[in-house]
């Protein structure tokens, strides 16, 4: 800076069409229209993570219009790449994102058509990882990553998710390292079954204990051609593998989803009932 001029830091107004437990919750976050009782702003960020979500967030956009200040509507959502993560603005202080992209091309996943090949960030601190592949990294930015989380004053999270795939003997090392609180692995193709098997015995064998509920892994259900029958073997071969299974709904781009599935994926989100399929199961 230079000397005698003073500095100026953009005061954004950030608006939601929906709120999540990863939204931010200052002053300055809202999910409506602007009322009366907002402090002062230089700009607005409407931001829409869901594609089913951008009537609402277009139509938020335009009633943001009339405060007079400029506004701007993205997200990924509107296909944003996404830049440098700055931990508050988008998401709640916690989490943190330490690189974008990924270099699987999954049919059901948009990551890598939106954000590109896998680039890693500036490390922010943050206890929850929303990385979409962590593993995917260099070695080098994955040990600073968990260096970052050893300063962190709650166990960490991996929400984003992790590939079992990659697992090594030394990322189960780090996990351990850190008192990992939950790891969120994925069973989304059939051919994730034999990977997510080596790496339960590979989280086992590094000392996590299945009983502790740590070792969790997304299952997703309900796609094209799918049935209850199929999708309930996999979340039983989730368990068998040693990991909590957690029913992530498929849906197409308008959100809409089958009332049968929903009611479905009720049996496998609540952690009482999928606990209790726990105690019976044949771990192998």
């Amino acid at each position: 800076m230079e000397k005698g001029k003073a500095t100026y830091l953009m005061v954004i107004a950030r608006v939601f069409p929906m709120k999540t437990m990863a939204s931010p919750f200052d002053e300055l976050v809202c999910y409506d229209k602007p009322s009366d009782s907002l402090p002062y702003f230089d700009e607005v960020h409407v931001s829409c993570a869901f594609t089913y979500d951008m009537i609402r967030a277009e139509r938020l956009a335009r009633q943001w219009s009339h405060t007079g200040r400029p506004v701007k509507l993205g997200g990924p959502a509107y296909n944003d790449r996404g830049g440098e993560f700055t931990p508050g603005l988008y998401l709640n202080l916690g989490y943190t994102i330490t690189s974008r992209g990924c270099n699987n091309h999954c049919w059901f996943c948009d990551a890598w058509k939106r954000e590109g090949k896998l680039r890693e960030l500036e490390i922010k601190d943050g206890w929850n990882i929303l990385d979409n592949n962590l593993l995917g990294c260099s070695e080098n930015h994955i040990r600073k990553v968990f260096n970052m989380l050893l300063l962190q004053d709650r166990r960490p999270m991996f929400t984003g998710g992790l590939d079992s795939k990659l697992l090594k003997p030394w990322h189960v090392e780090l996990l351990k390292s850190v008192r990992t609180q939950r790891m969120y692995f994925a069973y989304d193709t059939p051919d994730d079954l034999d990977p997510l098997i080596e790496a339960g015995k590979l989280l086992i064998g590094g000392g996590f204990n299945i009983a502790s509920h740590i070792l969790c892994c997304y299952v997703l259900i309900g796609y094209p051609d799918d049935t209850m029958t199929s999708a309930e073997k996999r979340l039983m071969q989730t368990i068998n593998a040693g990991f909590v299974p957690f029913a992530m709904l498929y849906r197409d781009k308008d959100g809409i989803v089958n009332a049968n599935w929903k009611r479905f994926q009720r049996e496998w989100v609540r952690p009482s009932i999928i606990f209790s399929r726990l105690k019976g199961a044949q771990f192998a």
